[in-house]
């Protein structure tokens, strides 16, 4: 935006004329670094992302909401996830958003919104599933739709998810995982809590740290037909490191 036009004020006759006062308007902040949102395809995000993430590195952020905050660990070994949500964050896209789908006992999910104004194309992002990282409470993960369509397993670009979960004894865990479980994530599952099913068939890329009780106030808000909260929970994501 640019600054106000000065307005000229007529004076009385003989006497020379001097601008009015003006009140600028606020000069519009820089636009935000990283790849343009409709130029991403599923073709060039990868190698983009990974450019972005190396110029412009974060490891954590925290989600604002009504209900109280979350601080996320991004983990490093899920670079293209990582720096995705990342750009989305910085480019203000999960503000636009609320969490739209809350199934208690499995996750609460965010990334859309009926009110969104920023513009972005829908590509997706390459699987980066790994065996350390499972679902147990407080897991961030990235959603994946049409699989009959999508044989590569490809993630959304804005449709993550935050485990709720229920405990799990270690042997029904272990039948429930489409992976090998660790002893150490047996345990987790027994005694924290998550969802064993989805192991092995979605990345996780991150976990909360801090606030993980704001998950238990998610996943008890009064939801609709379709699950969606009857009460809008929004998103205001910040990078902080």
């Amino acid at each position: 935006m640019g600054l106000c036009a000065a307005v000229l004020l007529a004076t009385a006759c003989g006497q020379a004329e001097k601008p009015a006062e003006t009140s600028a308007t606020k000069p519009a902040p820089p636009p935000v670094p990283g790849p343009d949102l409709t130029t991403l395809t599923d073709s060039n995000a990868a190698p983009l992302l990974l450019a972005y993430l190396k110029q412009y590195p974060a490891s954590e952020v925290i989600i604002h909401t009504r209900l109280g905050d979350m601080r996320i660990k991004l983990y490093d070994d899920t670079p293209i996830h990582k720096a995705n949500f990342l750009l989305l964050a910085r480019k203000g896209v999960f503000d636009e958003t609320v969490f739209n789908r809350v199934v208690k006992g499995l996750v609460v999910q965010g990334g859309r919104s009926d009110h969104r104004t920023i513009r972005i194309t829908k590509y997706h992002l390459p699987p980066e599933v790994r065996p350390a990282h499972f679902h147990k409470h407080g897991a961030l993960g990235m959603a994946r739709y049409d699989d009959e369509q999508n044989p590569g397993r490809l993630s959304s670009n804005n449709d993550f998810y935050i485990v709720h979960g229920k405990k799990t004894a270690p042997a029904m865990a272990q039948a429930m995982a489409g992976r090998k479980l660790t002893p150490a994530q047996l345990t987790a599952y027994q005694t924290v809590g998550g969802v064993p099913a989805l192991d092995g068939k979605y990345t996780v890329f991150g976990e909360v740290v801090e606030g993980l009780d704001v998950i238990d106030k998610i996943a008890n808000e009064p939801i609709d037909a379709y699950n969606w909260p009857k009460k809008d929970v929004d998103i205001r994501m910040e990078v902080v490191k």
